[in-house]
């Protein structure tokens, strides 16, 4: 009887460990690089409330709101989660060669639709936000994947102080950059033109970097429908979340939408779950000189470039030039298996998904 009950509880512990050996591999460590807006809070609380993300730090760029904003604000949601033993680091304090361009229009003025959340109980980490990246990517080899949802300029100052992280990082999965036009103008999205420079740095560093553009962020759509959703939750972050998404759908509809676009939470949604969206392989190049495309991603679906070959007084097309796929673009996303992930989560069911999730390492 002694040896059976012995047994049962090795058993038992055996079946535990495989268990939690089991749910470790599925959480992906991230750093979540942002500007907290409207659309970044989101994205926050949704890697929060993930099991499948073990989010390591948060570091904050100015973007949507200035340096000394952004972190505020960022502190404030770490402290409404409950999460103050996550690291929150202030990084960059302006664009590498332009001045900034701030985002209150959309995001109001204090970046979260004018929503006063509590005095933060967190403390902000005395790093600077690229230190921390790089340091956190050297304790965890190829365990981190990076995700920054403004402008890039914190992992391009990382990736030039220490360009050994680059084949260290698990991946990069970024939001911005678009394939079909711009946001603030005909040609560029928000993030990358607030720092051209930045985003070149970050696409020729040597990783593959996924991109989840504004174009496909433009066709995930929150409706009223969802918002509606949402205010029926009546929990502390859904709350918070709801008065942030009622802003941003009015917002949106004002200037023509039907709905509010989640540039950042996709980004997120993309890492928890890749078989939410489509990605192509391609080469992209960052315009930093251009008069109308300043901030521009080229991207290049054919994988190559003409050959002109100079005959005399003129070129002549002499085959092509295969071009190295440095991103992987996202061409497309379930929306609604995102916004039903989305508000689940928000409700407080953060059941792990079943699929896996190295789809989105790199080969």
């Amino acid at each position: 009887m002694k040896r059976r009950l012995v047994f049962c509880v090795l058993v038992c512990v055996i079946v535990f460990l495989l268990l939690t050996a089991g749910t470790a591999q599925t959480s992906q460590r991230v750093i979540i690089d942002t500007d907290p807006g409207i659309d970044d809070a989101m994205a926050i609380l949704l890697a929060l409330n993930s099991p499948e993300l073990k989010v390591e730090a948060l570091t904050v760029v100015p973007g949507n709101v200035d340096a000394r904003q952004g972190l505020e604000n960022a502190l404030k949601i770490v402290s409404l989660a409950g999460r103050c033993a996550l690291p929150v680091a202030g990084g960059a304090q302006h664009p590498l060669n332009q001045k900034l361009i701030t985002a209150q229009f959309w995001h109001g003025k204090n970046g979260l639709a004018g929503v006063e959340l509590p005095a933060s109980k967190c403390n902000a980490d005395s790093r600077f936000g690229p230190d921390l990246i790089i340091e956190l990517v050297h304790q965890y080899p190829h365990e981190i994947t990076l995700i920054p949802v403004g402008p890039l300029t914190n992992i391009a100052l990382a990736v030039s102080k220490d360009p050994s992280i680059v084949p260290l990082v698990n991946t990069i999965v970024i939001m911005g950059g678009s394939m079909t036009g711009g946001n603030v103008n005909g040609a560029a999205e928000a993030n990358i033109y607030n720092d051209p420079e930045a985003a070149a740095i970050v696409f020729n560093a040597g990783w593959m970097v996924t991109m989840i553009g504004s174009d496909v962020g433009e066709r995930t759509l929150m409706t009223r429908k969802h918002l509606t959703e949402l205010q029926a939750l009546h929990g502390p972050e859904s709350d918070v979340v709801a008065k942030l998404a009622e802003f941003y759908v009015t917002r949106s509809e004002k200037s023509g939408y039907q709905g509010a676009a989640m540039y950042d939470p996709l980004a997120v949604a993309a890492v928890i779950d890749p078989n939410l969206v489509t990605l192509k392989d391609m080469h992209v190049d960052v315009e930093t000189k251009g008069e109308f495309t300043r901030g521009e991603t080229v991207a290049n679906r054919m994988g190559s470039d003409e050959k002109n070959v100079l005959h005399g007084d003129h070129y002549e097309i002499e085959g092509v030039i295969e071009l190295k796929p440095n991103a992987r673009v996202c061409l497309a996303s379930n929306a609604n298996g995102f916004l039903q992930l989305f508000i689940q989560r928000m409700r407080g069911s953060p059941q792990p998904l079943a699929r896996a999730i190295s789809k989105m390492a790199k080969p």
